[in-house]
Formats: structure tokens, C-alpha cells, sequence
């Protein structure tokens, strides 16, 4: 197992079982992982194997039916509804396929909005430029790229200054090319301002740019790979 850091999140015996009786649908079956800090990790998979489930998870959006997710070695899953609210508000940064923006709002309010909420955000405008975006921090949603509107959502999670990216197949709703200045910039993230950023995707070639992949299937681990010598985002071909 190839460590970056420190454990940044531990989750042990993890089950996630929908529905009961014959309609239980067992979304996870007993994964055991670790997310250390620092590094970027893709989790693998096709569609129903679990993957998203398990983001969802480490996001504290959902709860487990079974096993524990630990942050810094503290036991979301027994936090109050308060303490949750407040992992997710000042931990969790989360970039998803539908961008999620807010039409209203220009592109400096919606990152904004989210940094007000934190309790230590990073600074708006230097956020902005970090994604390439303070010549567009004007303008609206619908006056952007595809491509422009995810770096406003990444934006938007790296501002509130989350000690994780939890990306949920951040390149789906993007053309190739845009999709890997996606990828270039969430690498970046990593390799140059230290975050800890999880992809998850049912690309396989994406996992070439990762620390380590973790491969599910049917709701389990099946394998869980090291890359000593990842490759740089803007190289992968898929």
C-alpha cells in the first residue's frame, strides 16, 4: 500500500444494504479501504458496483447499514446530525457530473456562497485564478463551456479549503478534450496545493493518473493497485 501521508480516512467493514427482506440489495459488501492525505485516488468501477455508494459514504451523505467510516480516526457514522452538517460543510469539497451551479448567481458568487459557509475558507479570487477563471468571474452559468462550468464547481470545493474532493465521474457530462483539462487541474490539486482528491470513475484509463486505484465490483474490493510513476493527466488517451 502505497502511502502519501497520513490516514486521512479509514473505513472499516463497510456495509450498505437498500430496500430489506428479498428486495435487499446489498450496495456494499464489507469494503475495508484507506484515503491518506495527500494523495489522489481513483476508485474503479462499473456502474453498480458500488463505487458511488461508497463516495457517498466518506462524503457523509448517507450513513452505512453496517462498519464504520473513520475521519482522523473519529467515527462519523455516531456524529449528531449537527456534527455531520459540519463535516460536510468544513471537510468535504464535492465535484459531481451535473455541475450543480446555481444559474442566478455569477461565477465569483457561486464560489463565493460556498466559501461563506466555511469556516476557513481560501480566499475567493485566488481560488478563481488557481482554476484559470478570474477573466470569467462575471459571468453566468449559462454564458460558459461545459468544461468552464466543472472548474467552477471545482472551484467551488476547493475554496471552501475541504481537506477532501470527493469527484463523482467528473469528466461525464464533457467532451475528451475538456474532460482532460478536468483532470489536469484536479491532479494539480494535488501534486501542487496538497489536497486529497478521490475520482470516482468507470474509466479505466483514468486510474493511470492516480497514486493508487482501488477496483470494486458487486459492492467489493477486488483489487487495490499502487502507481509509484503516475502519469500526467494531460498524457491519457481514452
Amino acid at each position: 500500500m502505497q502511502k502519501t501521508g497520513k490516514v486521512l480516512l479509514q473505513v472499516n467493514n463497510l456495509f450498505k444494504v437498500y430496500g430489506s427482506g428479498e428486495n435487499a440489495v446489498n450496495a456494499l459488501d464489507g469494503v475495508d479501504i484507506s484515503v491518506f492525505e495527500g494523495e489522489l485516488l481513483v476508485i474503479l468501477g462499473s456502474s453498480g458496483s458500488g463505487k458511488s455508494t461508497l463516495l457517498n459514504l466518506l462524503g457523509g451523505m448517507d450513513i452505512p447499514s453496517k462498519g464504520a467510516v473513520l475521519f482522523r480516526e473519529t467515527d462519523i457514522g455516531k456524529y449528531s446530525d449537527r456534527e455531520l452538517t459540519s463535516y460536510r460543510r468544513n471537510h468535504v469539497g464535492f465535484v459531481f457530473q451535473s455541475f450543480n451551479l446555481i444559474g442566478e448567481l455569477t461565477v465569483r458568487e457561486n464560489v463565493k456562497l460556498t466559501a461563506d459557509l466555511k469556516s476557513n475558507p481560501n480566499k475567493v479570487e485566488e481560488t478563481l485564478d488557481i482554476l484559470g477563471l478570474s477573466e470569467k468571474k462575471d459571468k453566468y452559468p449559462s454564458q460558459l463551456s461545459g468544461g468552464q462550468q466543472q472548474r467552477v464547481a471545482i472551484a467551488r470545493a476547493l475554496a471552501s479549503n475541504a481537506d477532501i474532493l470527493l469527484c463523482d465521474e467528473p469528466t461525464g457530462a464533457l467532451d475528451y478534450e475538456t474532460g482532460k483539462q478536468i483532470l489536469v487541474q484536479l491532479q494539480d490539486l494535488t501534486r501542487n496545493h496538497g489536497k486529497t482528491v478521490i475520482i470516482v470513475t468507470h474509466t479505466k484509463e483514468i486510474s493511470m493518473m492516480a497514486n493508487r486505484v482501488i477496483v470494486m465490483k458487486d459492492g467489493k474490493v477486488i483489487r487495490e493497485e499502487n502507481n509509484a510513476s503516475p502519469v500526467s493527466a494531460d498524457m491519457i488517451d481514452w
